[in-house]
Formats: C-alpha cells, sequence, structure tokens
C-alpha cells in the first residue's frame, strides 16, 4: 500500500520476479505470468497528476502451489476507473492502450479500423505526445501484441478487441443536435461521418435515440441532448469496461492450475491496490478509491495493534498499551446500514426524481454534528469526509449517474447483435466470469463494495505481510527526498506507532516446544 505514485505496481512486479526466481519450476508458466503486467498496465493503467503509470484499477494475484513450485495463477480485479475512458482532468490522459495503438499501428492498419489523426478525437483530448513519447508508446504497442500472443489471444480476437476501442474513440466524437421539424433530436450532419466509423449502422443509432428517454422534470431539447451525449458516453464506458473484463477472464483461463483436484495447494496472494488520493477536484472514482484504502488501513491496524496487543495480554506480559489512530468511526460515516454514506447513496440512486443536491441535503442532515463529514461551502456541489490520511473534498455532481451505472436493456441487445463477434460475446454474458446478477439492486459502489469484502475477508483469512511505500516527493523526481512528504506518510499510515510496537515487543515467538528444546 501507499498512495498514488509510491511505487505499488513496480514493487508487485519486483516481487513477483523474485517469488519466480525463487521457485525455477515450470519456466512457461512462470514467463506467462510476468508477461500478464504489460497487458493490464496497458489496459488499466494511465497518466495522472500525480503518477506517469498510475492504475486505475486494483488487482489480487493469487499464486498457487504444489511442493514450491507455482502450479498457476488466478488474477482478480477490482473497480477499473471506467469515466476515464470519457473524461480526464488538466494533465491527465485516458488509458495507455489508445496512445499506443496510433503509435504503433502501420498506416493501413489504421485505415482498416478507421483511425484518423489523434489530435481529433474528443476521447483522447487532441493531445497526443512528442516524437520521443510516440517512439516509448510505440514500443509499447509492441509489447502489448507480444504479450497478446503469449497468452493465448487469437489473431481475430485481436482483431476484434481493437475494432472496439477504435469504435469507442469514433463514438466519443458523435454529436447531438435538435431536429427542426418534430423538435426532438437526432445525430448531427457534421458527426455522422464517426458514426459511420463506430461502426454502428446510421439506423440502428436512431434507434437507440428513441430509446434515451426525455425526464418528464425537463423535456427541453437542449436537456434531451445533453442525456443523449450521456448515453453515449455510458455506451464508450460500458464497452471498454466489458473488454477489460474479458482480458482478464482469458489470462485467468491461460493460468489456471492443472493438477488433480485433490491435491491441496498453498497460496500466496499479491493486492497491489490504486493509492490513497486527494486531487484539486476530487470525483465519484476517489471516493471509491479511498474507500478501499480506509479499508486496508483499518486492516493494518488489527493486524499491527489489536491482534499483537491481544496476544500480550493473554500472555499476562507486562505491556503498556500503545494507542494508534482507530479509523473505525470513518468506516462507519461510510458503511454503516441504514444511514451509512453509501446507503444513502443507493438508496438515493433508486429514485427517479432524486439529484446530486437531494443526495447531498440527505448528507448534511444525516451527518450533521458528525467529526469526520463537513458539508460543503461556496457554489460547487460537495462536501469533504476527514480520511485517516487527511481531509478530502469531494464534488457532488454526477456521484447518482455513476452509481447506477446502467445501460438501457435495448442498448444491450445493440452489442448482443453486433457485427463484431467480440463485441456479441461480451454482452451475451458467455465469456464472462463474474455474476453480477447477485447483487443487481445494489449501485456501482455497492456491488464494488461486495467484491472487496470478499476480498477482506480472504485477506484477514491469511497471515499478512504489509509492504510500505513510501512516495519520496510530490514532483514525481527520481532521487530527491522531501523529509515533509516523507513524514506526513509516516505519521497518517501508522508507522511511528508501528515502530514503536516493534521495538518494545516481541519479535520472535518460539512455541513452548521449540523453547524447552533449546
Amino acid at each position: 500500500s501507499g498512495e498514488s505514485g509510491a511505487g505499488k505496481t513496480e514493487s508487485t512486479k519486483l516481487l513477483l520476479q523474485h517469488i519466480m526466481n525463487l521457485c525455477k519450476g515450470n519456466s512457461q508458466l512462470e514467463q506467462q505470468i510476468l508477461q500478464v503486467n504489460p497487458l493490464l498496465e496497458a489496459f488499466g493503467n494511465a497518466q495522472t497528476v500525480m503518477n506517469d503509470n498510475s492504475s486505475r484499477f486494483g488487482k489480487y494475484i493469487q499464486l498457487r502451489f504444489q511442493k514450491n513450485t507455482v502450479r498457476g495463477a488466478k488474477l482478480s480485479e477490482y473497480l477499473l476507473e471506467k469515466s476515464r475512458v470519457v473524461q480526464q482532468d488538466t494533465g491527465e490522459r485516458n488509458f495507455h492502450i489508445f496512445y499506443y495503438m496510433f503509435a504503433g499501428l502501420s498506416l493501413k492498419e489504421k485505415e482498416m479500423y478507421g483511425l484518423l489523426d489523434p489530435s481529433l478525437y474528443r476521447y483522447i483530448s487532441g493531445r497526443f505526445g512528442t516524437q520521443d513519447v510516440a517512439q516509448h508508446w510505440k514500443n509499447k504497442y509492441q509489447e502489448v501484441c507480444n504479450a497478446l500472443d503469449m497468452v493465448g489471444f487469437q489473431e481475430q480476437e485481436q482483431v476484434d478487441m481493437q475494432a472496439i476501442l477504435a469504435g469507442v474513440l469514433s463514438l466519443g466524437n458523435v454529436t447531438f443536435e435538435p431536429e427542426e421539424s418534430s423538435g426532438s433530436v437526432k445525430v448531427s450532419e457534421a458527426s455522422r461521418g464517426w458514426l459511420k466509423a463506430a461502426a454502428v449502422k446510421v439506423n440502428v443509432l436512431s434507434q437507440f435515440l428513441c430509446f434515451v428517454p426525455c425526464s418528464p422534470w425537463s423535456p427541453s431539447v437542449s436537456c434531451c441532448c445533453s442525456l443523449f451525449a450521456d448515453a453515449r458516453d455510458s455506451i464508450a464506458k460500458v464497452a471498454y469496461g466489458r473488454v477489460f473484463g474479458w482480458i482478464v477472464c482469458k489470462i485467468n483461463e491461460l493460468l489456471a492450475e492443472n493438477v488433480d483436484p485433490e491435491v491441496e495447494l498453498r497460496e500466496i496472494g499479491i493486492l497491489d491496490i490504486f493509492g490513497f488520493e486527494n486531487f484539486a477536484v476530487n470525483r465519484f472514482e476517489q471516493l471509491c478509491i479511498n474507500l478501499a484504502n480506509e479499508q486496508l488501513q483499518h486492516f493494518f491496524n488489527h493486524h499491527i495493534f489489536q491482534l499483537e496487543q491481544a496476544a500480550y495480554k493473554e500472555e499476562e506480559l507486562p505491556w503498556e498499551t500503545i494507542m494508534f489512530n482507530n479509523n473505525e468511526p470513518i468506516l462507519n460515516l461510510l458503511l454503516a446500514r441504514p444511514l451509512g454514506l453509501l446507503s444513502l447513496l443507493d438508496e438515493q440512486s433508486a429514485f427517479p426524481q432524486a439529484t446530486d443536491k437531494t443526495f447531498v441535503d440527505k448528507l448534511n442532515s444525516s451527518f450533521k454534528g458528525n467529526l469526520h463529514f463537513q458539508p460543503g461551502r461556496g457554489r460547487v456541489l460537495s462536501f469533504s469526509i476527514i480520511h485517516y490520511a487527511g481531509k478530502v473534498q469531494y464534488t457532488a455532481g454526477g456521484f447518482l449517474e455513476k452509481n447506477r451505472d446502467t445501460l438501457p436493456a435495448n442498448i444491450r441487445g445493440l452489442f448482443i447483435n453486433s457485427v463484431t463477434p467480440l463485441l456479441s460475446v461480451l454482452f451475451t454474458g458467455k465469456s464472462l466470469c463474474y455474476d453480477r446478477a447477485s447483487h443487481m439492486n445494489q449501485g456501482h459502489l455497492g456491488r464494488s463494495q461486495h467484491s472487496l469484502m470478499v476480498l477482506m475477508e480472504r485477506m484477514y483469512s491469511s497471515n499478512p505481510h504489509f509492504v510500505r511505500c513510501i512516495k519520496p516527493n510530490s514532483q514525481k523526481e527520481p532521487g530527491v527526498v522531501d523529509n515533509q512528504v516523507v513524514l506526513q506518510q509516516l505519521r497518517y499510515n501508522g508507522l511511528l506507532e508501528t515502530i514503536r510496537i516493534r521495538r518494545d515487543g516481541f519479535s520472535w515467538r518460539p512455541s513452548f516446544e521449540e523453547f524447552a528444546e533449546r
């Protein structure tokens, strides 16, 4: 763990290499496990203000062993930041894979996918790199292609996947305008070419327009145009999310252990999850990320302080209790039922009339006087939470829509009947390795929370080792240590108390038998 840019992903890769090196077993499987990383990074990482290669999802890697040899591996992914596909803040980029494609595809291939100059695409904000950066991306694209081959993706699957990504970019350039004769909305004349490039037949998309209902509370044509734009963006996000989930599934099929089910396998799990984030503007995604970090911090406290000191008490050792910063009240604020922030968000998401403002009003009345909550000030609709790592102000715009995370049923039908075989597979559900139906009544954050709870249960039943990554400075500079930045992290992570408990405590714990024999 550690904040964004502290080195978690790089440490994970080194740890994996180290473990593989110690095993010296099935070399092909070990190579495949290591090859998975460039693939996941291309599709799941992006440049942010805090980190040029920031993981925008959490991953848990389970390595399965038989007699110290790796026999298989399984990957679980959490909370992919799909909103990045359609919107990035200043100084940030979309997922790496889009830039790699522009730099690495030949002219002929670009023509086949209908890709034009990268500066034309709204979803990558018209930003492209310098010549040096483009060369770096070209090399990275080659790495991705090699990884796809090694992981076992068929050539046609690779073509389909890139066709979907190119279609997502073109879809982002589709705009809408009022249809004067009927007072409804149509695809603007100027963007019909993009619609064609998005490989969705015009008549199909005009049908889709009829599927997005105009709200009875705001029936103006300009509002309908923005509703259609939202629906367009949700299609792009869902398509990208499904491609990412499919890649993870394919990886798991390849790495699954091939052993007799009777054989008991040991396991080492490595959790590399996005770090705590506090940007100039913090949205729904930052709340998801910071909630996950709050839970990890609580897990750390539970193991390092609570269990440890309980053991000393049980052994009746003379021991002066070490106080630590317990973040349980913050978790209660976020997760309590029926009045925690998460429950209130799901409740509001279920009301068609609810807005981000009614949600914030509800928070302000429910958490009045709570030490870890502050109502927003100023004109922007917001609220603040005092997390274990400090105060974060969240901009509430878009919270309900992102939590609903829905796709009109008719749109799903369009995907299922798509001319791109892979797209239809992704939406029939035949290839998806996770069952979302079991908690469909929850919002996006609720579903994410469900999968995180499963992960936490697994972690509580294991014997954990904590690798704390500390960020040396806030400028992304090598070889520079800013003492204040380091000290702040040591403080909020509870590492000063950890050092104390390690120093005053008992690091070697033989059993009575071992001790007597010695």
